[in-house]
C-alpha cells in the first residue's frame, strides 16, 4: 500500500510538472507567434463586458497577474497606477497600445466595483429596521403612499399593512431576514417602476380562478388570490438577488450592463426585473396555493442561474427602470 501511494504521489508530481512546463511553453510560442502577451490577447480578443472582465479576474500563476489581483483590493483611484506598473513590467508601450490601458482599466473598475457593491449590500442587509429611527419610518410611510395613494393609513400599527402584502400589523417584523435592504428595494420598485409595482400588487389581490368572481371571492374569504403577498415576495426576491450577488453569479449581468463600477442602483434595477419576471413565472406555474412558494422560487432561481451562465447575458438591458441609469447594450 505504501509503495502504491508513493507511486501515485510521484506520478501526480510529474504530471503537474509536465503540464506546467507545457503551459509555459505554449504561452511562449503563442506570444512569439502573435506578438502579444496573454493580457493583451484577453483585452483585444474579447469585447467589453463579462467575457473580458471574467477572464481578467480569473487567478493565474504569474507575477503581473498578482499585480492585477492586488489592484482589485485597493481603492479605485489606485487602479490606474497598477496598470502602468503592469505595462512597464511587460514592456508594453502605452503610446502604441492605447486601447490596452483603457480596456484593462474598465474591467478592473468593474471587478473593484462589484466587490464594493457586495459590501454595501451586505451592510444594508445587516442593518435592522429600527422604528425609533426617523429615516427608517419615513421610508416605510413613503412605501405605503406609493402603493396605496388613495388610502390614508389609520396608524403606524395597523392591519392595513396586510393590504400591500405584509404579514401583520407591524411591518418591521417582516424585515428581520433582509434588514433595510428589503425596504430599500421595495421602495425603489414602487418609485421607479410604479406602474408595474401597482399592477403586481393589484394582481396579487385578485381571485386566482376566473370561475370565482371577485364579490363572491371576497364574501367567502377564499385564499385563492394569485397566491402571494406582495411585500413578502419582495423581501424573498431581495434574498434571491442577494444570494446571486454574493455567490458571484450576478457578475455576468452586472459586467454587461455597468460600463465601469456596478453600483447599488444597478442592483436595485436588477431586483425590479426579478420581481417582474417572478410574477410572470408564478402565473405560468399556476401553483395551487402559497404552500408551493418555495418550490416555485427554487425553480425560478435555477432558471436565472442558467441564464447567467451565458457570458453575453444582460438580464434587463431594456427594462423600464433600468433605462433610467443603464447604458443600452
Amino acid at each position: 500500500i505504501i509503495h502504491f501511494l508513493l507511486w501515485i504521489v510521484v506520478t501526480q508530481f510529474f504530471v503537474f510538472l509536465y503540464c506546467k512546463l507545457l503551459w509555459r511553453g505554449l504561452k511562449f510560442v503563442v506570444r512569439k507567434f502573435t506578438g502579444r502577451c496573454e493580457l493583451q490577447r484577453i483585452c483585444y480578443n474579447n469585447k467589453h463586458g463579462a467575457r473580458r472582465t471574467l477572464k481578467i479576474g480569473r487567478p493565474r500563476r504569474c507575477f503581473y497577474f498578482s499585480l492585477l489581483q492586488s489592484a482589485l483590493s485597493v481603492h479605485p483611484d489606485k487602479v490606474e497606477k497598477t496598470i502602468d506598473d503592469i505595462m512597464a513590467l511587460k514592456k508594453i508601450n502605452p503610446d502604441t497600445n492605447p486601447q490596452l490601458g483603457i480596456s484593462l482599466q474598465a474591467s478592473l473598475l468593474q471587478i473593484v466595483g462589484y466587490r464594493s457593491l457586495v459590501m454595501e449590500v451586505e451592510k444594508l442587509r445587516r442593518e435592522p429596521y429600527d422604528c425609533e429611527n426617523t429615516e427608517h419610518e419615513e421610508m416605510l410611510m413613503k412605501l405605503w403612499k406609493e402603493l396605496r395613494p388613495d388610502a390614508p393609513l389609520s396608524g403606524r400599527i395597523s392591519k392595513q399593512w396586510c393590504e400591500i402584502g405584509f404579514q401583520g400589523s407591524d411591518p418591521k417584523t417582516d424585515f428581520r431576514g433582509m434588514g433595510l435592504l428589503g425596504l430599500h428595494n421595495l421602495l425603489y420598485f414602487a418609485e421607479h417602476d410604479k406602474a408595474t409595482a401597482l399592477q403586481m400588487l393589484n394582481d396579487s389581490l385578485q381571485p386566482k380562478h376566473n370561475e370565482i368572481n371577485k364579490p363572491e371571492w371576497e364574501q367567502k374569504n377564499f385564499d385563492k388570490a394569485i397566491g402571494y403577498s406582495f411585500a413578502i415576495v419582495g423581501i424573498n426576491i431581495t434574498d434571491l438577488a442577494h444570494s446571486l450577488l454574493v455567490s458571484g453569479a450576478l457578475k455576468t449581468h452586472l459586467y454587461n450592463v455597468a460600463p465601469e463600477m456596478p453600483s447599488l442602483l444597478h442592483f436595485q434595477q436588477t431586483f425590479c426585473y426579478l420581481m417582474q419576471e417572478f410574477h410572470r413565472f408564478w402565473i405560468e406555474e399556476d401553483p395551487s396555493d402559497i404552500m408551493e412558494f418555495n418550490r416555485v422560487r427554487s425553480k425560478f432561481h435555477r432558471r436565472i442561474l442558467r441564464q447567467l451562465k451565458n457570458p453575453d447575458m444582460a438580464l434587463c438591458p431594456h427594462f423600464s427602470a433600468s433605462n433610467l441609469h443603464l447604458v443600452n447594450l
